[in-house]
């Protein structure tokens, strides 16, 4: 019976994250270079380990936190990975988190820090250990999520176009959606609400700004429970 909780105290706790941005209209996944051994140089999701007195949550926030300097990020526990052999370190269980985060709003400081860098989600390098399966898991996840609820948004900033909407739905789903059907389907969402102001950048006629009312989704989605 010792020896048994002696393996189980062997056993150390993590947490990867998994960061989502739309840049430059393409959906991409932030890494870092990884600084100690193993695999010291090469590209990784951004981790760390759990603290004793600490909920599994909150050592994900804080791990956020320190790379990007931003609080109250849009994130969402995928799955936890633990095969015996995942880590040539030791024992490691990791749980993963997606996050989702503006690029106008985190501390370019503490990225730099981290000498990380966004990489389009068609473009990966190799990553290190299991973390390709673990960014292909909440991918697959994402792509679910984003068909029934209107997760999309937190990767848009407060004002959006609806060909930025679409740009975006495209890039998680990889593929081409129909621009007609796209708009009929937009039109059925009432918490999205367009506003009297338009974005001229890309064309003469120019093209209405549109906000997210979380509100109004939250009473929607009261009403339809």
């Amino acid at each position: 019976m010792n020896k048994i909780l002696e393996q189980k105290q062997q056993i150390k706790l993590a947490v990867d994250c998994i960061i989502f941005g739309f840049n430059n209209n393409r959906l991409e996944l932030l890494l870092v270079h990884r600084g100690f051994e193993p695999e010291k140089g090469k590209w990784s999701l951004i981790g760390g380990f759990v603290g004793n007195d600490e909920d599994i949550d909150d050592a994900a926030n804080r791990v956020l936190y320190d790379l990007s300097g931003l609080e109250n990020i849009y994130m969402e526990q995928v799955r936890t990975f633990g095969k015996a052999d995942r880590d040539p370190s030791g024992r490691v269980v990791s749980t993963t988190y997606s996050a989702m985060i503006l690029k106008s709003e985190y501390n370019e400081e503490r990225i730099g820090k981290y000498d990380a860098k966004w990489f389009p989600i068609e473009e990966l390098p190799e990553l290190i250990f299991d973390h390709s399966e673990m960014v292909g898991s909440a991918i697959r996840r994402l792509r679910r999520r984003v068909r029934n609820f209107p997760i999309a948004f937190n990767l848009l900033p407060a004002k959006f176009t609806l060909p930025q909407l679409q740009m975006l739905y495209e890039g998680i789903l990889s593929e081409q959606l129909d621009k007609r059907n796209f708009r009929r389907k937009v039109s059925q969402m009432d918490y999205l609400v367009r506003l009297e102001e338009k974005d001229m950048s890309e064309s003469r006629k120019g093209a209405y700004f549109y906000q997210f009312d979380e509100e109004l989704y939250n009473k929607e989605l009261n009403f339809n429970l």
